[in-house]
Formats: C-alpha cells, sequence, structure tokens
C-alpha cells in the first residue's frame, strides 16, 4: 500500500467552490481509499492506496469531487516518497526566513516545472529566490517587497491553473502527518 497527498486547486477561497473537508474525507473513505487524513480547509488530503497509477487516482480523485461537490477543481497528486525527497532537496533558505513569504508551488502534469519556469521567466534576484525539484517549485520573498518579485505575477499567467500552492508551513505539516 502506497501513501499519497492530493493538493486540490480553488477551494475554499473567498467563499468559492466550497466543499467540507471532513466530508471530503468520508467521501474519499467510501470511495475505497485508507487511512485518509484531510488538513486545513485549502484541500489537503493524505491517504493510502493499493493503486499506483498516478494518473487513475487522479481521475477518481477528480471524478469524487466532481460527483459530490459539483466542482471540477484541478488536482495534484504526489506520491509521499516523492514529496519527501522533494523536501530533502529543499534550497536551504526556503522557510529559513521568518520576514519572508516561503511557498511551494505544485505543478500538476502534464505541465513540467521547465514550463512553468519558461512561462514566469527569470527571477529577480533582489527580490526573490526560486529553485526546484521534482514538480515542486520552491519560492521565497521578502514581505515588504513580495508584490515585487516576478513569481507574484504567475496568479496571472498561463500556467496558472497547472499549479497550486502551499505555504512552507502547510508542506511542513502534511509531512508530519504523513
Amino acid at each position: 500500500m502506497k501513501r499519497y497527498i492530493v493538493l486540490l486547486r480553488g477551494i475554499n477561497v473567498g467563499g468559492k467552490n466550497k466543499v467540507s473537508m471532513p466530508e471530503l474525507k468520508k467521501q474519499f473513505e467510501v470511495n475505497g481509499f485508507q487511512d485518509v487524513i484531510t488538513y486545513i480547509n485549502s484541500g489537503n488530503i493524505i491517504f493510502s492506496s493499493d493503486n499506483t497509477d498516478e494518473e487513475t487516482l487522479k481521475k477518481e480523485c477528480e471524478a469524487l469531487i466532481l460527483n459530490k461537490f459539483q466542482l471540477n477543481v484541478p488536482v495534484a497528486i504526489i506520491p509521499a516518497v516523492e514529496l519527501l525527497d522533494a523536501l530533502d532537496h529543499a534550497p536551504d533558505w526556503w522557510g529559513a526566513d521568518e520576514e519572508s513569504k516561503h511557498n511551494a508551488i505544485f505543478v500538476i502534469p502534464p505541465v513540467t516545472a521547465d514550463e512553468v519556469f519558461k512561462e514566469v521567466g527569470e527571477s529577480k534576484p533582489e527580490y526573490e529566490a526560486v529553485d526546484s525539484y521534482g514538480r515542486v517549485i520552491f519560492w521565497s520573498a521578502p514581505v515588504k517587497t513580495f508584490s515585487r518579485t516576478r513569481w507574484s505575477k504567475i496568479v496571472g499567467s498561463s500556467v496558472y491553473d497547472s499549479i497550486t500552492i502551499r505555504n512552507s508551513n502547510t508542506v511542513k505539516k502534511i509531512l508530519q502527518l504523513l
């Protein structure tokens, strides 16, 4: 049995795309997923499954959400071992400075991290630090100059629908829950 993390994109934001986490957990369990844990309202689910085909699992998760909540939301699914590996390779600066925002940008296939970098463009080293490992892009920027960063403009980019973002505290908590 393999552990996975599912990150839902764009739920429970500004009163839109409302999803009850207790109900979501119940639906995952009813649909055969095991050891299901949800964490905060941003749509973080951890579960175990005998199925090792990520694309099939992704489609099952998307169908479950569509059928129960009538929402068609992008889903990032990451094997726990892959997330652990990415975080083992996170840059030293990620999550370190208390005066900065630290985000993990999860790329939802078929888009790749290289495509996201190409679309967003070169970082502005005077305002931000960006690095990646696998499907995870690590990004940090001081709160005072956050609006000057190139990567804060990812929201309006063509790849925005192919990513989901979590702050470093959320990612670290997910690791603890694993």
